[in-house]
């Protein structure tokens, strides 16, 4: 079998939950493979009464994560929002490997996200030979979870049209999903929930209705509260995605990470570190996604083609990508930012100077 580029969470982490599983003594809802205090255990991190370590999934406040998996062991779903890059899509996917024991029922929702890809379509060919029938069914991520009483996830749930998200009412209200044709409907199996994620930059794009956000308990995942928490959410995840991908390169240096991360939230809040000066925010996101993938890169080229140490040169393309998405008001804001705080820095003249030579 070739080695997949990332494995789901529940085979990535297998070990964990299966440490977890044994230990757990305390009550689980119906069909969940671990109790909701062993689910947080699970994401937050820690070590077992065994000695077992837990690596941590989401750092940040374990109050949230404690309110997320309580909503899932009550009868309402769970929407996850916030800014691009808060890991909303990552804790969906730990969720529902802790509590179902698979994360692959999935809707990437889109603006082609049509209605038979939430509910049910057919397999034409049997439909034309035979007329509808169950074996002419196609389920969809969604009825496969209602029948197993497992947790299906939509990604990016204000991207898909009003009109195809309402017909997740009927399914998240009355735990059914009618099928008309056959004149029979998919009975919820306890245990069946639905994660959906959603973030505040497609707010007006497609509002959910009223009557659908009703049937969510909205979680909102902010960024990282302080620089300490980013920092360690991006070196352990750059350590292990140049574990995963192979980079022939050093762990960077925790100056390096602190000084991306630094630029990030400075830029992000519209102000110094230290509060003396406002400056201009880009119209590009900053999340904490974007500086792992910047130091990555930074890792690539180090690894690839200088002699495996990241240096500021290595990160700079990288830094100037994610902040410049518009090349001209971005663009401004970025060359302020750079003559009026990176290089007024006596630590940061070597980071200056990598800049300028772009």
């Amino acid at each position: 079998m070739p080695q997949v580029l990332r494995q789901h969470a529940e085979d990535q982490f297998a070990e964990e939950l299966a440490e977890l599983k044994r230990a757990d003594t305390r009550q689980r809802p119906a069909n969940w493979e671990l109790s909701p205090w062993a689910v947080v255990r699970y994401l937050m991190g820690g070590r077992l009464d065994n000695g077992f370590e837990l690596s941590a999934k989401y750092i940040g406040d374990a109050r949230l994560m404690e309110i997320a998996v309580a909503t899932l062991a009550t009868d309402r779903a769970l929407l996850l929002y916030g800014v691009p890059g808060t890991a909303k899509s990552w804790v969906s996917e730990h969720l529902a490997a802790a509590i179902s024991g698979d994360s692959t029922r999935l809707i990437q929702g889109t603006a082609g996200t049509s209605e038979e890809q939430l509910r049910y379509g057919w397999n034409y060919a049997q439909l034309l030979a035979h007329g509808p029938s169950e074996a002419a069914l196609v389920p969809s991520p969604l009825m496969q979870a209602m029948r197993a009483g497992k947790i299906a996830r939509v990604e990016e749930l204000t991207r898909i049209p009003a009109d195809v998200q309402d017909s997740l009412i009927t399914v998240l209200s009355e735990k059914t999903l009618p099928i008309p044709e056959l004149g029979s409907e998919a009975q919820a199996v306890r245990g069946f929930s639905v994660i959906a994620t959603a973030n505040n930059r497609d707010k007006g794009v497609n509002e959910l209705s009223a009557a659908l956000k009703r049937r969510f308990n909205t979680v909102v995942l902010p960024v990282p509260a302080s620089a300490a928490d980013e920092i360690a959410i991006v070196t352990k995840r750059v350590g292990e995605m140049g574990r995963a991908l192979e980079l022939p390169a050093e762990p960077p240096a925790l100056k390096e990470v602190q000084r991306v991360v630094q630029i990030f939230r400075e830029l992000r809040s519209g102000q110094t570190e230290d509060g003396k000066t406002r400056i201009k925010s880009p119209s590009s996101t900053l999340s904490t996604a974007e500086a792992i993938s910047v130091i990555n890169s930074g890792m690539a080229l180090a690894g690839h083609f200088g002699d495996g140490v990241l240096r500021p040169a290595d990160m700079a393309a990288g830094l100037i990508g994610a902040v410049i998405k518009d090349p001209v008001q971005d663009q401004a804001v970025w060359t302020e930012y750079l003559e009026t705080v990176v290089k007024e820095r006596s630590d940061w003249k070597d980071l200056y100077r990598a800049f300028r030579e772009l």
